[in-house]
């Protein structure tokens, strides 16, 4: 297995760097997006809230898997092309921040109502009761989830494979098909996936100690 590793690692450092942009990416912009879901789904405006609860209806209820085809092969009908990098960046960021909205709501409901209106009193206007006091605590809570959706999606980028993305997946493949060592391939893989989601949870673990002593 060991020449099988070296023969295969130049491909897997960039599936490395590829697979790490992906996840990343995607996480970062589906917490902006599923951040404003979120408060959407709190809003005092129904349309506002029936729209928020529709996207994560729909995103969040389709598989993974067929949001990236759509959009790979399907906007090309209607006159939207992306290359597989994008669409497959599109599709996890849409389907991330489906998840990370209801992470994101949850936290933010879970702070008692008290502190609002303690805002409130003292004459604090909504954004900035939200920045200062209500999303610091609302993140804490909600870290654990927010660490397993990252953890998640690390994992979900092997779909990507699908539309050609050159990701740790796609290199097993390859590089099994030309060996025919897929075995081999396989489990070197997934030991990838599972040494960088170890370091996330290492970090997610540090994080949480972090904001326990800080917010004590």
């Amino acid at each position: 297995m060991y020449e099988l590793f070296l023969r295969a690692l130049p491909l897997l450092q960039q599936a490395v760097i590829m697979t790490l942009g992906l996840g990343l990416s995607a996480f970062v912009l589906g917490s902006v997006l599923g951040m404003a879901i979120a408060l959407m789904r709190n809003s005092t405006l129904r349309l506002l809230r029936i729209v928020a609860f529709s996207y994560v209806s729909i995103f969040r209820g389709t598989p993974l898997l067929v949001q990236i085809l759509l959009i790979y092969f399907g906007l090309p009908r209607l006159g939207i092309t992306l290359n597989p990098v994008p669409s497959a960046l599109t599709a996890l960021t849409l389907f991330s921040a489906s998840y990370l909205s209801e992470n994101f709501r949850s936290g933010i409901n879970s702070v008692d109502k008290g502190q609002w209106e303690a805002c409130m009193s003292m004459g604090m206007g909504y954004w900035t009761c939200l920045r200062r006091i209500i999303l610091p605590q609302a993140f804490r809570i909600a870290l654990p989830p927010l660490g397993s959706r990252l953890i998640a999606l690390m994992k979900d980028t092997s779909l990507a494979s699908t539309v050609t993305v050159m990701e740790l997946t796609r290199v097993a493949e390859q590089v099994g098909a030309t060996t025919f060592r897929y075995m081999e391939m396989f489990l070197m893989v997934g030991f990838i996936y599972w040494i960088i989601n170890q370091i996330l949870t290492l970090l997610q673990t540090w994080l949480e100690g972090h904001l326990t002593r800080y917010m004590r």
